[in-house]
């Protein structure tokens, strides 16, 4: 079966991180990283632009896996190590093994430059960093500090015979040494803190251009404090915490993602502080164990059962339901002893969040499957007694807290699974607070006057999350707007409220409804449901907080004159707070973490 680029390309994240192509037969052909993994790929299926190359690679493609990662700069990590590694065909062409690159600062010119150099050559009078395994990062590490610091990156020859400033100048990428725009000491003093950056001491950089800031402030040299503000927020960019690299340690983390009709283990490699890789696993789940039990049993059959290498640490998504158990066998079998955790803090935490992030994106993949959807379908009209298979399903919920900011949403599934450009959410207004039937009311007329004047598609089914309240009141609505051919499905949760156990209505009250918890169709309405309810959520944590949201760090609880200085002390100004994220945040001395997500709140909602 030819692989549906359609299809994947719905359920792919717009995060960063890494995929790898697959042929027939599971080989790998390409690995590659992206900023935005959807617009990466997507790149790859468009009708023309394509080089030759490309296209023969797209013609052998039978599957797609990606990696989410927390960073562009964990993606490059992680690409260059599946790489190394897996040497897949459409990559080794672009990677040169016999040599590896270097940094060169020469300690003979009067202005130097910082060269990539591709060895090292023993007569050269100067300083090399390095050897560094992929020279694309050399090369953007170099740009940055070209960027950031404006160093020359011109020939000696070039450099000698100028008499005007080149276009590395007019747009801010050197300070000109060629034609005495800058002295030899500033030069010298900006080369230095490039070479502390290298050598992994921006901190310091940035407390000396922090120091230096401040001193030109005071002295109302406005436009030298600028400059350095600017700087200044540039290398805090450059300086945002990566998970992959600034703590060490051997761990293998599972975590366990599970949604009605389907489940997804993902297994996240890390070895030296650094992730390797990721898999994941869809085990049947026949017994219809807990997810406790059942991550316990894989980790169990994934080391015991097979020959692998058993990491220091072991972390779970879930705990295990006999842990005692399960770290004196995993010990035994390594001779050494195994940590077997579930609640950890830190860069653990960061990694266990990592491995859920990467298991919850690929069973959402997994779940929108072309040849699954059409099984649900197929018993969706099986148990509902229609004649035809139907074509396309809405469903609506309603979400607020205590009756603030309450939002409708609307989503939309075809056979293909949701139809995302359709979905449509509804500001409620001039109901009582927390009515949600006045609110369902609201939404679901709005939508169907707009069906009932052709202004929208219509659906087969429509689905209400709530049970005979809303089934109700939405045949109210369907009486007002005289709409008869739309089949009603109100979805009651049972008593317990746990998945499986629902009560479905069929256009009215008196006829109920009650499937198996491993049924198809009941995991179609399940799914469509819990789509509406996150689409809502999502809408409503988005108008509340635009309500609420402050623009000023004074109107922050907690931030005071001293904690308002440090936070722009250290990013250089209100705007590098704004660009700065919660963990960059709670690297401000005397901002904890909670309060560090506070601020991060009030000025991004």
């Amino acid at each position: 079966m030819s692989f549906d680029a359609r299809e994947f390309l719905k359920t792919v994240t717009e995060s960063p991180g890494v995929y790898r192509m697959f042929d027939e037969s599971s080989n790998v052909l390409y690995v590659g990283k992206a900023r935005r993994l959807r617009q990466r790929l997507s790149s790859y299926f468009r009708n023309s632009g394509l080089n030759a190359k490309t296209q023969a690679l797209v013609g052998r493609i039978a599957d797609i896996q990606v990696t989410v990662t927390r960073s562009e700069t964990e993606a490059l990590l992680l690409e260059q190590t599946l790489i190394k590694s897996l040497r897949p065909p459409y990559n080794i062409l672009l990677r040169d093994d016999k040599s590896y690159p270097y940094v060169f600062l020469s300690d003979r010119h009067p202005y130097p430059a910082l060269e990539f150099r591709r060895s090292r050559q023993k007569r050269e009078d100067g300083r090399y960093f390095g050897p560094f395994t992929s020279s694309g990062a050399v090369r953007e590490s170099l740009a940055l500090m070209q960027k950031i610091f404006r160093i020359r990156n011109c020939e000696d020859t070039v450099f000698a015979h100028r008499t005007r400033p080149c276009l590395q100048y007019q747009i801010n990428r050197c300070s000109a040494p060629c034609v005495g725009y800058i002295s030899q000491d500033a030069y010298r003093r900006d080369l230095e803190h490039a070479v502390m950056c290298l050598e992994g001491k921006s901190d310091q950089v940035t407390e000396q251009l922090n120091t230096e800031m401040e001193q030109a402030s005071q002295a109302l040299d406005f436009e030298q404090a600028a400059f350095l503000r600017d700087r200044i927020q540039q290398l805090r960019r450059l300086q945002t915490s990566q998970s992959v690299d600034t703590e060490g340690g051997d761990a293998d983390v599972f975590a366990l993602a599970e949604r009605p009709g389907g489940l997804c283990i993902s297994l996240l490699s890390i070895r030296q502080g650094r992730v390797l890789g990721s898999r994941h696993h869809a085990p049947d789940n026949e017994l219809d164990l807990p997810a406790a039990a059942l991550l316990s049993e894989f980790v169990s059959q994934y080391y015991l059962g097979q020959e692998r290498e058993i990491p220091d640490e072991i972390l779970t998504s879930h705990a295990s339901d006999d842990p005692e158990l399960l770290r004196a066998a995993l010990s035994e079998k390594a001779g050494r002893r195994i940590r077997l955790a579930h609640q950890v803090r830190g860069h653990r935490a960061q990694w266990l969040e990592l491995a859920r992030t990467n298991a919850e994106q690929q069973l959402a993949t997994q779940l929108a499957g072309r040849q699954q959807l059409s099984n649900r379908f197929s018993h969706l009209r099986e148990a509902l007694g229609l004649d035809e298979t139907p074509a396309r399903l809405e469903c609506f919920d309603i979400s607020h807290s205590h009756g603030e900011a309450t939002v409708a949403s609307c989503v939309v599934f075809d056979q293909n699974g949701p139809v995302k450009s359709d979905y449509r959410r509804f500001n409620i207004e001039n109901i009582a607070p927390g009515d949600d039937y006045a609110a369902m009311e609201q939404a679901l007329t709005r939508r169907y006057r707009r069906i009932r004047n052709g202004e929208a598609k219509r659906p087969d089914v429509l689905i209400v999350d709530g049970g005979k309240g809303q089934l109700n009141m939405a045949r109210e609505v369907f009486r007002a707007q005289d709409i008869h051919d739309i089949m009603l499905l109100g979805v009651a949760k049972g008593t317990s409220r746990k998945p499986g156990l629902e009560t479905l209505f069929i256009d009215t009250i008196d006829r109920s409804l009650s499937l198996e918890g491993n049924s198809p169709a009941l995991h179609l309405i399940q799914h469509i449901r819990d789509e509406a309810h996150r689409f809502a959520i999502t809408g409503h944590r988005q108008r509340r907080d635009k309500q609420r949201r402050t623009s000023t760090l004074q109107d922050i609880a907690g931030v005071g004159p001293k904690r308002r200085r440090e936070l722009l002390r250290f990013f250089g100004g209100l705007q590098g707070v704004r660009n700065a994220s919660r963990d960059d945040l709670a690297r401000v001395p005397g901002i904890s973490n909670q309060l560090a997500s506070q601020i991060h709140q009030a000025l991004h909602g």
